[in-house]
């Protein structure tokens, strides 16, 4: 299985950049994996994220919680998606929000160490590190700019677009707080596109 698991993420890799299978063999003992059951907790607030997770099956996300216990979604991460707390892992500062699985999931837990034996034998990997890093900027500039000036509906669209595996198998409220939306707002505007 582990074999199936890290060949999934080779593949992934080979889709990047150029790495051989002896490149990756010298990067495999720094793979570990993982499975998180539906709920449980990879990071909370306030704790030092110690690693990236590369999602092979299932879901995660990120969040925040404001002071009235009100949850606020800020990535899903489904299968070939990346999710961290990036300056916490890089900086080795708290994390600012919580990661946690949305569906039971299999992941590769990618720590320090293996970025930093990527940089040291794959030549390439400083353009894919840094497109990684601006891809997920724009991501959130992107998600930031939707929130300020796009109607529900416009949201909507654009999460189905961005994520067109989640629409049917995430619960309403969740979709609904990554809109900022309330789950009424959210089913009328989904009635609405349906009758369209």
């Amino acid at each position: 299985m582990l074999r199936n698991m890290t060949e999934t993420f080779l593949n992934y890799l080979r889709s990047k950049l150029a790495i051989t299978d002896q490149q990756f063999s010298q990067l495999e003992p720094h793979l570990k994996t993982r499975h998180v059951e539906k709920g449980q907790a990879l990071l909370s607030v306030g704790e030092v994220c110690l690693y990236g997770g590369f999602v092979l099956k299932g879901c995660l996300r990120s969040y925040v919680i404001d002071e009235k216990g009100k949850e606020h979604i800020i990535q899903f991460a489904p299968e070939n998606w990346w999710i961290a707390e990036q300056i916490s892992l890089f900086k080795k500062t708290p994390a600012i929000f919580y990661i946690d699985a949305v569906e039971a999931t299999d992941l590769l837990a990618i720590d320090m160490a293996f970025f930093d034996e990527l940089n040291r034998i794959v030549p390439d990997v400083q353009q894919l590190m840094s497109s990684l890093q601006l891809n997920s900027l724009r991501t959130f500039q992107k998600r930031l700019i939707s929130h300020l000036s796009e109607t529900g509906e416009q949201r909507y669209v654009g999460f189905v677009e961005t994520y067109p595996s989640l629409s049917l198998r995430l619960p309403l409220w969740m979709i609904a707080s990554y809109l900022g939306l309330t789950p009424e707002s959210l089913s009328r505007i989904r009635k609405e596109l349906m009758d369209k």
